[in-house]
C-alpha cells in the first residue's frame, strides 16, 4: 500500500532559512475538464498563522474546502488567481493555457513573491526562482492552499455556468467527463464553454454536425 504523503510547511521553512521571505504556492484546477476554464491560484501564506488542515483540495470534502478558502483569504499575506477560458484553451493547448493562468496568478500577487513552489509546471520566464514539485499539493502547504483557492473559485464559476447553460449538469460534475456529462452532450451538443479541441468532445461535435 502506498503511503499517503503529509502536507507540511517543511519546504517553506527550509526556504525561509535560506533567506526567502515571500514564498508563494501555485496550483491549477480544471486541466482535465471537458468544459469551463482552467483556474490557477497563487498564495503567499503567513507561516505564523497557518490555517489548520491545509491539504490537497482533492482530498477535502467540499464543505471543508469552503471553510479553508475563507481561512486562507483571512490569514494569507497575498492571494491571487488567473483564469483562461475554453476558447483560449482551444486556440493554444491546455498546457499553455495552464501556464498562462499560473502567470496571471503570480503576477497578481502583491507583494511580489521572491520564491515559487509550483505544482508540476515549470515557469521559467517570470524572473522568480522556483521549484516544480510533482504532487506538490500533497507536500507543500502553500501549494495546497493555492489548490483550495483555485478549486473553490472554479467550482463557483461552474455553478454560475450551470444557470447560463442548463441541462449539462455543470453544478454537479463541474465540467469533467462523467457519464452524465457525456449523456447531456449527446442530447444537447456542445455549448459555448465546451473545449472543442478535447478528445472527449470531438466525436460528439462531429455527430451533432452530421445530424444537422
Amino acid at each position: 500500500m502506498q503511503r499517503r504523503r503529509t502536507c507540511t510547511a517543511a519546504l517553506e521553512r527550509e526556504l525561509r532559512g535560506l533567506g526567502y521571505r515571500l514564498i508563494a504556492g501555485v496550483d491549477e484546477v480544471g486541466r482535465g475538464a471537458w468544459a469551463g476554464p482552467v483556474v490557477a491560484a497563487a498564495v503567499i501564506l503567513d507561516l505564523d498563522r497557518l490555517p489548520d488542515g491545509l491539504d490537497d483540495s482533492k482530498r477535502l470534502l467540499p464543505s471543508r474546502r469552503e471553510q479553508l478558502f475563507q481561512a486562507i483569504r483571512g490569514t494569507a499575506r497575498a492571494v491571487a488567481f488567473g483564469i483562461v477560458d475554453a476558447r483560449e484553451i482551444d486556440r493554444t493547448n491546455i498546457l499553455r493555457a495552464t501556464e498562462c493562468a499560473m502567470r496571471q496568478a503570480v503576477e497578481g500577487l502583491r507583494p511580489r513573491p521572491d520564491f515559487l513552489l509550483i505544482d508540476a509546471v515549470r515557469l521559467d520566464d517570470l524572473g522568480i526562482p522556483y521549484r516544480a514539485l510533482i504532487r506538490g499539493d500533497q507536500i507543500s502547504v502553500s501549494i495546497a492552499a493555492a489548490s483550495i483557492i483555485a478549486k473553490v473559485t472554479r467550482d463557483r464559476l461552474m455553478r454560475e455556468y450551470d444557470g447560463l447553460y442548463p441541462g449539462y449538469g455543470f453544478a454537479q460534475h463541474v465540467g469533467y467527463g462523467t457519464p452524465a456529462h457525456r449523456d447531456a452532450l449527446t442530447r444537447l451538443g456542445p455549448c459555448p464553454i465546451h473545449r472543442l479541441s478535447f478528445r472527449g468532445i470531438q466525436p460528439l461535435r462531429l455527430r451533432a454536425r452530421e445530424e444537422d
